[in-house]
């Protein structure tokens, strides 16, 4: 599979994918195609790799998602791969665009996956992953060695690059940084909007934010363009909902939330929430709101607190390690929190964040509805759009969910973040993608070919 900066699905391994019926797709593996040790990529890893993920007890994170669309795949043929569907799947190509790892005598080892893409793993440790091009990839990579080094601290990150021992870091740095960075005379910063969502979640089984009046009332408490001002540096858009604007789905057609203040506290009092005494200090109601450690990510809780606290919703703020944060919203142990989606690449991501289905329980705990949406009309239509094959239909589908979940608000919609990649001057041809992957590592070159690129 290959990102590409229109979105548009292009898969490298594929000669042809042919519709055999509306329940069956078979797909022809290239000729030409190898793994990085050389050995031909052939039907049987294509299907080992898809039964591999399709498994029941299958720990990958694609696991749900493509075993609602896949009853099996199995090779039919030497080159030839047969995809047997569960219904007829709009988001096809998109579930195709899946890397393939070698089969060669079943299921491989986490430590000897072998794959096929523009690089291949030489080392991997704690602190940085080694890459070298794959020699058998057509019109390969153009540097002869990436190394990937981890670095848990942001200010340590810039200082490598302006420092001149790194040459490229992508959605590293904080956004109300750039700017500054932007002087620096050997480095060059580009930027582009991205496919990611950065939103504020309410569990919508709370009892008091189980209200829809109440959740519109946050909403319209938030001076979003504000905070995107103030704190990331304008690298932003204002979001309406999970798609941002230019892509083939989006409609800005919506129920809108902007910043009233005086809409908001109208709202609150119409939920039975009235201020207790008037210009006083007491609050409407005392929410909380729980978010990861990093500081950046606090400072802008801090913000989002102090607007709700100007409509007399009172927020004590909890800052805890991710990891802490995200079991806490699974289990739905939590009021508010915030979070970002993962690259929004088909409407079809409508169905997994708000379909009643994904709402997280203890058999199914990585449903991504995490903030227990329930709309039975929602339900029905990004069930229909996952197999309406019509274009034209399929947007018409999703410009009536997008207008019913904003009119919800199960979520707050906050902004979708530029990508930014700071690079060293020396550094040319790094394309950004809207999902931001590292796809553009393929056409980088670095004029001072006697250091090792980083």
């Amino acid at each position: 599979a290959a990102d590409t900066e229109t979105m548009v699905p292009r898969l490298d391994l594929a000669a042809a994918i042919v519709q055999v019926d509306p329940l069956t797709v078979d797909a022809t593996v290239r000729a030409d195609a190898r793994f990085s040790d050389g050995s031909p990529v052939t039907a049987a890893d294509v299907a080992g790799t898809f039964t591999d993920v399709l498994a029941p007890d299958s720990t990958s994170p694609s696991h749900k998602t493509l075993a609602d669309r896949f009853a099996a795949v199995e090779a039919i043929g030497p080159r030839v791969a047969r995809f047997h569907l569960k219904a007829p799947l709009a988001t096809l190509m998109t579930d195709l665009e899946f890397g393939v790892v070698s089969h060669r005598g079943g299921p491989p080892a986490s430590d000897r996956v072998i794959g096929a893409g523009p690089y291949r793993l030489v080392a991997l440790t704690s602190t940085a992953a080694v890459l070298a091009p794959n020699p058998y990839y057509p019109d390969g990579p153009r540097l002869p060695r990436v190394e990937i080094k981890f670095v848990r601290d942001a200010a340590a990150r810039l200082l490598m690059l302006v420092g001149g021992s790194a040459d490229l870091i992508q959605n590293g740095i904080r956004l109300d940084l750039v700017q500054a960075v932007r002087g620096r005379p050997r480095v060059h910063v580009d930027t582009k909007p991205s496919l990611l969502l950065t939103y504020l979640m309410m569990n919508n089984e709370d009892p008091v934010l189980r209200d829809p009046r109440v959740r519109q009332a946050i909403a319209l408490a938030l001076d979003r363009p504000a905070i995107i001002a103030a704190k990331l540096g304008g690298l932003a858009v204002p979001a309406t909902g999970l798609i941002p604007p230019g892509h083939w789905a989006y409609t800005g057609d919506v129920p809108r939330w902007d910043h009233d203040p005086a809409r908001a506290r109208a709202l609150l009092d119409a939920a039975g929430l009235p201020d207790p005494d008037g210009d006083g200090p007491a609050p409407r109601l005392r929410l909380v709101y729980k978010t990861s450690s990093d500081a950046f990510r606090v400072a802008i809780a801090r913000v989002i607190a102090a607007q709700l606290g100007e409509v007399g919703i009172a927020v004590e703020l909890r800052p805890f390690e991710f990891a802490t944060v995200f079991a806490d919203i699974k289990k739905g142990a939590y009021q508010l929190a915030s979070m970002q989606t993962t690259d929004i690449t088909d409407p079809d991501y409508y169905f997994m964040y708000f379909h009643s289905s994904w709402i997280p329980t203890p058999a199914t705990p990585d449903g991504f509805n995490r903030w227990r949406y329930r709309n039975p009309r929602v339900d029905e239509l990004t069930t229909r759009g996952r197999t309406t094959l019509d274009l034209a239909a399929r947007k018409q589908i999703y410009d009536e969910v997008q207008r019913l979940v904003a009119a919800d608000v199960p979520i707050v919609p906050l902004w979708h973040e530029h990508n930014v990649v700071l690079t060293n001057v020396d550094v040319d041809g790094y394309a950004i993608t809207p999902n931001a992957r590292f796809a553009g590592l393929r056409r980088v070159t670095k004029r001072v070919a006697t250091r090792a690129a980083r």
